[in-house]
């Protein structure tokens, strides 16, 4: 049975892994013929089909029946994606994962929340969560300096809800609309990264000032809240 499994992955893999070479070679192709808008579209097919091949390959270990195998694959993506978190020295929760939130129908979540579940709970280990019982939940998404601005997201196709569960599942006692309110922006930095922060309502104008007048960028995060 296990070696079924493994084998009928393997071969899904294959299939996925020539779609992303075929979605590559035509991103090429666009791109050497100066259709950056077809070459834009074609990015994000082949980004789908890479999505769907990590997905494949990550489920491939434990198909082995290797009795480490999970633990190994959770260890290996949290090396992948590092997830900084903690608190700034104004209480608030911030949350950074070093890539960007994948765009809703096309490629998955699920990436996410392998590798952000088991980075909360390294973090809190034993310790007691705070508890923002009246808060506004901050998705920053901070692309690279050197994407075109049309590569740029809008806000309501992006794919957030995973990201938003786990940290409910934390910090929130209720993420009801009239308990939790969202706020969403974007930014221009070194490297694609989304930032999340639980803030509570009445500092949320200071968190508003702090980004607007760039004081986000360098803040250290701490294990405990002030």
């Amino acid at each position: 049975m296990p070696q079924s499994d493994f084998l009928r992955s393997v071969s899904q893999a294959q299939k996925r892994l020539k779609q992303a070479g075929v979605e590559l070679a035509r991103t090429q192709a666009l791109a050497e013929q100066h259709d950056m808008a077809g070459a834009f579209g074609a990015a994000f097919a082949f980004e789908a089909e890479v999505e769907k091949l990590a997905l494949l390959a990550r489920a491939m270990p434990a198909y082995t029946g290797h009795p480490k195998a999970m633990d190994l694959t959770q260890t290996l993506l949290g090396e992948t994606i590092p997830i900084a978190m903690g608190y700034t020295e104004q209480g608030w929760f911030c949350l950074r994962i070093p890539a960007l939130l994948p765009k809703k129908g096309s490629g998955s979540p699920i990436y996410i929340q392998q590798a952000l579940y088991p980075a909360m709970q390294k973090f809190f280990g034993n310790k007691v969560p705070a508890s923002y019982s009246d808060c506004v939940l901050v998705y920053r998404h901070v692309y690279d300096a050197a994407r075109p601005e049309r590569a740029y997201r809008d806000h309501d196709n992006i794919e957030q809800n995973m990201v938003t569960d786990i940290i409910a599942l934390y910090l929130m006692p209720d993420d009801a609309p009239l308990r939790c309110a969202h706020f969403y922006c974007s930014d221009v930095g070194q490297g694609d990264r989304t930032e999340v922060y639980v803030i509570p309502k009445e500092q949320f104008p200071t968190w508003l000032y702090a980004s607007f007048h760039g004081r986000l960028k360098e803040v250290t995060l701490y294990e405990n809240r002030p």
